[in-house]
């Protein structure tokens, strides 16, 4: 339930932007789960009733951090592999042949200790586009959402899965695989288009708007070239009827802009957009190798645009055009993709990463993003992919009380010259002192009060040994299938497709 009267005395709170560059001294009244006054002052007392008084002396107060694309999926996978472009990569986190079904707890554990790692660095919501190996199951759908609603973090859930034959989803690998290999795939286990809806009818149906609305559920298709058409037309009937976000990767890669083109003859966000799918919930997750004319879809659209810059560059798959999707108005919200492309959930992180990889892709330095974007990016705009734009990513009346504080005695502040700028290019999430979602202190002093974090690590290295052996199995298959994906790959990287996204300065660099 909700907690009582809180007041945050004397907290520093960033200042809107006309009126300086630094903070100023507030005090934040909390009733149960939403802000109801911030006033100035520090004589500032509150009506009478029960209120926790809570001295924030030398304390920055923000809007929780927005985790805008998360896969929990791969909680226990952190390290484990070299950096490789995502169509080799996947090939290691989502086996195409299959695998056992995990353990509800082992599922469970796993998403707590992601949502943990959030809390501690003050994130307060996360949108999470969990997939399951080899397909979803219940008791592994309601052990996520479960993690989600003990550990006390707003979470929007979707179930990330494709459902046609794994060489379908790229060009060329059909005809690279030898006849014993294409066979294999074509076993392969391989939900129907009503199965998967079952699943979703049991996620929407048992935890959509549950716990006060702080858990909810969102529609996704992987990417719109994994799935059937029929699968992505319901999930399409089930966003716009029920409002939720639709989560799909849309030319995340090069090898997917040559696969639009040789499919669909346009691209992917193109065969979206033919379809009448794109509109306000979808969420395009990743956006980098998208042209003008792609830019100015999804405009239109008013649909938003999930940047993962850290994972972006493990996989090398490129820079997205920041600047060009920025100016034509798409809203754009940061993530941290997984901890297995990304090796941490450190939205901090991420929002350094993305005010400075944009910084080489265009000589004129006012186009360069600014400390004030990228935080607008993290709070206004992972707030618009959540489609929660008056409930967070803000400190004002009516307002969730998702909030987190920082110490303002730490080195990232010391001394404090620009708390905008400090905040995006200073920090990594060690000044975080309190996290705070819907009123419920989740973190205090830095450590997680409202789960058994030593717990939850205990198990999590006990899951990681006894599942050891049954990873193994799967990194040779996927090392016997490597060189016609690598085949495939490289294919695409020499195929034409009148754009360059990546660092080097070859023909036709274009962003």
């Amino acid at each position: 339930m909700p907690g009582m009267r809180k007041l945050l005395r004397n907290v520093m709170m960033i200042p809107p932007e006309s009126t300086g560059r630094n903070s100023r001294e507030v005090n934040i009244l909390i009733d149960h789960d939403k802000i109801v006054e911030v006033n100035p002052g520090a004589e500032f007392t509150p009506a009478t009733g029960d209120v926790e008084d809570l001295d924030c002396r030398g304390l920055l107060a923000i809007p929780g951090l927005i985790n805008g694309h998360f896969h929990s999926s791969t909680n226990l996978m952190k390290g484990r592999l070299d950096g490789l472009p995502l169509e080799l990569f996947m090939l290691h986190e989502v086996p195409p042949l299959g695998g056992s079904l995990p353990p509800d707890r082992m599922v469970y554990v796993r998403t707590m200790l992601g949502a943990i790692e959030m809390l501690k660095h003050g994130i307060t919501s996360v949108q999470d586009d969990v997939f399951f190996v080899p397909f979803p199951s219940p008791g592994n759908i309601d052990a996520v959402m479960s993690a989600y609603s003990d550990s006390g973090l707003r979470a929007t859930v979707a179930l990330d899965q494709p459902n046609i034959v794994e060489y379908e989803k790229y060009p060329f690998l059909k005809d690279l695989l030898p006849a014993k290999k294409r066979h294999l795939f074509e076993t392969a286990p391989v939900p129907a288009t009503d199965e998967l809806l079952a699943l979703y009818e049991h996620l929407i149906d048992n935890w959509n708007c549950t716990h006060d609305g702080r858990i909810r559920a969102a529609v996704s298709c992987s990417a719109p070239h994994r799935v059937t058409e029929d699968y992505l037309g319901s999930l399409s009937d089930i966003s716009r009827n029920l409002e939720l976000p639709f989560y799909m990767h849309i030319l995340e890669t090069r090898t997917q802009r040559v696969f639009g083109d040789s499919r669909f003859g346009r691209s992917i966000l193109q065969y979206v957009h033919d379809r009448g799918i794109l509109d306000q919930r979808c969420n395009v997750i990743h956006g980098i190798w998208l042209d003008d004319a792609d830019i100015s879809t999804i405009a239109e659209a008013g649909s938003v645009i999930a940047h993962n810059p850290v994972c972006n560059l493990r996989l090398g798959s490129g820079i997205m055009p920041f600047r060009r999707i920025r100016n034509a108005g798409i809203p754009v919200c940061l993530g941290t993709d997984e901890a297995l492309a990304d090796d941490s959930i450190n939205l901090w992180i991420t929002m350094k990463v993305a005010g400075l990889i944009h910084n080489i892709t265009d000589p004129e330095y006012g186009n360069w993003p600014a400390a004030d974007e990228i935080l607008a990016c993290v709070f206004r705009g992972g707030a618009r992919a959540m489609g929660l734009e008056k409930l967070v990513g803000a400190l004002a009346p009516g307002y969730q009380a998702d909030i987190a504080l920082l110490d303002l005695n730490e080195i990232a502040f010391t001394p404090l010259n620009d708390v905008r700028r400090q905040l995006v290019y200073c920090e990594n999430g060690s000044s975080v002192r309190m996290t705070m979602v819907g009123g419920q202190i989740l973190v205090r002093d830095g450590r997680v009060c409202s789960v058994d974090e030593e717990g939850i690590k205990g198990e999590a290295r006990e899951f990681a040994l006894a599942y050891a052996d049954d990873l193994a199995v799967l990194q040779k298959t996927a090392a016997g299938l490597e060189p016609f994906y690598r085949e495939m790959y490289l294919r695409a990287a020499t195929t034409d497709v009148g754009m360059n996204r990546w660092g080097n300065a070859g023909t036709g660099n274009d962003r």
